[in-house]
């Protein structure tokens, strides 16, 4: 058992037109949560973003989406962190994940940011801490390093997009396991959803 959360980010850009996009996954599915517990995120300028509290295997978690560009999404996630005292290890950054395919999605603990400007600026945000969760929502890859910046900002065609909304349904269904602590409840059955899905496809 690991600490429980206390708070879950979800990463993307601002503004109308990032609204869809592959990149804001890890916001879209921070409004997922919200939407499922019935929160009201409230726009909360010390925080540079927008806010709200569920209740999650009966604990309060905060949820988050920074209202900054991605590549800034450290300074709202450490804002609140530092205001709450919550710990690097108390946080889940949920994010779009160029090395999975579209309809799969891990959790995972701690590592690098892997390329990722949203997790790269946490990292440093978090005084170079690497020890909050993610869960990491598959995207694909466009198969060259030259195309990511303009694929990331891109809206995914129905039917991947679909998946990627089916992915992150299910890790909302094992999202009260890690809350509380208990991951390998949370990886396992979240892995064993998904793959059971792609072999029933």
């Amino acid at each position: 058992m690991k600490n429980p959360i206390k708070l879950i980010a979800g990463l993307g850009n601002p503004g109308s037109g990032y609204e869809g996009t592959r990149h804001n996954a890890g916001a879209d599915f921070v409004r997922m949560v919200a939407a499922q517990h019935q929160v009201t995120l409230q726009k909360e300028s010390k925080f540079f973003g927008v806010t709200g509290i569920a209740s999650i295997s009966e604990r309060a978690v905060r949820l988050l989406i920074p209202a900054t560009f991605m590549n800034h999404s450290g300074q709202s996630i450490a804002a609140l962190a530092g205001f709450y005292k919550i710990l690097p290890s108390e946080i889940m950054i949920v994010h779009d994940e160029l090395d999975l395919l579209p309809g799969t999605a891990r959790f995972k603990l701690g590592g690098g940011h892997g390329g990722h400007n949203g997790l790269r600026d946490s990292i440093r945000c978090l005084g170079n801490s690497r020890d909050f969760a993610r869960l990491r929502i598959g995207i694909g890859h466009p198969g060259n390093a030259k195309l990511v910046t303009d694929y990331v900002l891109k809206r995914a065609p129905h039917e991947e997009y679909d998946r990627l909304l089916e992915s992150a349904a299910k890790s909302l269904h094992w999202l009260p396991s890690a809350v509380s602590g208990d991951w390998e409840k949370a990886m396992t059955g979240l892995h064993s959803d998904l793959e059971h899905n792609h072999l029933g496809h």
